[in-house]
Parts: structure tokens; sequence; C-alpha cells
């Protein structure tokens, strides 16, 4: 049977991919705006099963933009199940099957142990009978080519993992872990696994793609291992931006420093406790800042730069060695207007008093910047291999 990927399969892992997109920027929008606990049970809402809110309920103290993440979610999980359904083809259909009817039963055990374990029992059963429905849909396609399946599957425990803290973040809200609450911290891991959770989305969409399967190494797409090593050190540059950029939203401090480009009037401002009690007698809002803060906001500002800076390069040398047309240009260029955008979003974020919507779109943008340098690794790695060591373009059917 023919295995190629088919034009349907693409444009539903793209519209899978654009959906997780846009389910970040929810979530960015539910950090940004403090309301995550605006819906304080789960996986009910107010005691109501997720999906009959009542819609009268929905339009006070940030429930709509809680609950409408909420929902958006269980569509995304929808999603990437049928994906992984559907790249594991009709061999997948028995893991599939088995899959379900163990996560129905073990929902149904934690149920029977008591209210503590209700949210949990009712999340596992209901994944677990989304799994089962996909198992028996009749879908007799041989499975997608090369690691696409492992992909799949990778997206698939993700995308529950994922739901998993997202409820947690609701439940264990109130209890402490030093001077954090455990929300904070399922929080901060249930934003950086969604990044994850996306950039494993983007490579499928990536490696399904026509554009993908004509890509060929020859003379004209010349990639230097120093190229890639710039690749390799900017997506790295964007990993540890992301994970700055979490801990400061999830401690919402993200202006622990109003002012840019200088902190506190300063290029480098002092974090001595006087110093730190100085700034905070002079601040406008609510919340107080630390030095810990203070600190890891300028760690984000210098991150900035290097990754803004490596990127940059990354799209010149790109240019140089490989010229205008090689498709590994085009996508360095892509890049490299991102970047510029996002550190352009970082300066209004501040600027803006962190205002909900530029923040959001921060997030978004560090997203969209870790997805395409992935993208870069694997195009750079195939164009690399001589045009006799290139695997043949499969055309889809």
């Amino acid at each position: 049977m023919d295995s190629r990927p088919s034009r349907t399969q693409f444009v539903f892992a793209v519209l899978t991919a654009t959906a997780t997109l846009g389910l970040i920027c929810m979530g960015g929008l539910v950090t940004s705006k403090g309301v995550g606990m605006a819906v304080p049970d789960w996986p009910t809402s107010f005691g109501y099963n997720m999906f009959a809110l009542p819609v009268q309920q929905w339009f006070h103290g940030g429930v709509f933009d809680e609950h409408t993440h909420r929902l958006w979610a269980s569509s995304v999980g929808v999603l990437v199940v049928f994906l992984t359904r559907w790249l594991g083809g009709g061999r997948s259909r028995k893991q599939f099957a088995a899959i379900g009817m163990t996560e129905i039963i073990g929902g149904l055990v934690l149920l029977s142990l008591g209210p503590d374990w209700r949210g949990a029992g009712h999340f596992l059963a209901g994944i677990g009978g989304v799994v089962l429905l996909a198992a028996l849909v009749w879908a007799g396609n041989p499975p997608a080519p090369g690691m696409l399946p492992r992909l799949g599957w990778i997206a698939f425990w993700l995308v529950q993992v994922q739901g998993l803290l997202g409820g947690l973040r609701v439940v264990l809200d109130k209890v402490m872990v030093g001077h954090l609450t455990l929300g904070t911290l399922l929080g901060l891991a249930h934003g950086c696994l969604g990044q994850a959770f996306f950039v494993v989305l983007a490579v499928i969409a990536l490696l399904l793609s026509p554009w993908w399967g004509n890509l060929k190494g020859t003379l004209a797409n010349r990639v230097t291992s120093r190229l890639q090593t710039w690749i390799w050190v900017g997506t790295a540059l964007i990993v540890v931006q992301l994970l700055l950029g979490a801990t400061m939203r999830h401690q919402h401090a993200g202006l622990a420093i109003s002012d840019f480009p200088k902190a506190y009037g300063q290029w480098w401002p002092d974090t001595d406790l006087d110093s730190v009690a100085r700034y905070n007698r002079l601040r406008t809002h609510d919340s107080t800042v630390t030095q810990a803060q203070i600190q890891l906001q300028m760690l984000h500002r210098l991150g900035a730069v290097a990754a803004a800076a490596t990127i940059l390069g990354t799209w010149f040398l790109a240019w140089r060695t490989a010229g205008n047309a090689s498709p590994l240009t085009l996508l360095a260029m892509l890049w490299g207007c991102l970047v510029i955008g996002q550190f352009t979003l970082g300066m209004w974020t501040i600027w803006s008093n962190k205002a909900a919507d530029i923040a959001t779109a921060h997030v978004a943008g560090g997203a969209m910047l870790l997805g395409v340098g992935t993208w870069l690794i694997l195009v750079s790695g195939k164009l690399s291999l001589p045009a006799s060591a290139t695997p043949r373009a499969v055309p889809l059917a």
C-alpha cells in the first residue's frame, strides 16, 4: 500500500498546529490578565460540566478568558488524538483501543476513591472516551513514512500531560512550596510544555509538507558546519529566553523593571537591599519586587540581545554561503524578521505597562521563533547531505 503522506494529512497537521498556537495565545491572555483562577474548579466549571456552563456565567471576573481557554484546549486535544491515529495508520487501531479502555477504567477507579480524586477521574475517563472513539473510526491507511508516527505519539502523550498540568494548576493552587504556590510552579511547567508541544506539531506539519519533500542537497544550497552551529546556538538561546520569560510571567514579575532601555535609570541597576527598598518605594504598582526578580529580568534582556544578534547573524551567514534563492536563506530571513518583531514586542510590553495583548503577542512570537529555529535545524541537516544521499522527494498523494 502507498505510504506517501497525503495533502489532507498536511492540511490537518497545519490546522492542528495553528489551533495550538491560538491556544498558546489564549493561555497567554489568561496569565497576562491574572485570571487563571477565575474558574476555581476542574474539570468542572462552577460545578457544571465544562461544556454545559450557562452562558450568563461566562461574562464576569475573567471567566470568559479562562473558560474559552479550557474549551479550546479540549478541541486541540481531540485534533491531536485523531492526527496521531491518522499518522499511525490502520495498525494503530489496536493501540488506541487498548489505551482508551485503560484510561476509562483508570478514570473509573479514581472516581471510586472519593471526592479528592474526582477531577482526575473525570479527566482520565473523558480522554479515554475520545481515544476509544478514535480507535473505532475506520482508518485503513498505511502509516505515514519515517518518524511521523513516532512524532504523532509524542504529541498524543504531551497533550494529555499538558491538560493534566493545566487542571492541577487550578486544583492545587493554594498548596505552598516555599514562598510560591504549587499552582504557580505547575503553571510555569504548563507554559513551557505548551511551547514544546507546539514545536512537535510544527515539525509534523513540516515533514508532511510538499516543500520538505522537494528539498534536496545541492551546491546551490551549501550548508556549512559553521552555519549549522549558529542555528543550534540561536535555537538554544530561544529556549533559555522562553524559560526566563515564563518564570517572570508566572511570578507576575514582568514589570520588575518598568523602564527601558535603562533599568531604574541605570544600564545595570544596583540590587543591594537598600536599592531594592528604594525601588519599591518609587513603584506605582501594588506589588513589590525582589532582588532576584530584578536580576531575572536583566538576564532576560541580555538574552534577548544575544538571541537577536545570533539569529540576525545566522540570516547574514546563510545569505553569504547559500545565496538569496536558497530555501535555507528564506527560512533564516523569516527567523530574522520574527526576532526583530519579538524584540520590538518585548520593549513595547514594558512601555505599555505590560498590556495583556502586547504581552500575549510576545509569548506567541517566542513560540514561532522556537518553531522556525527547529525547522532550520531540520532543513539545514537535510540540505547538508550530498545530492546523492538526499532522500528522493516524496510527492503528495
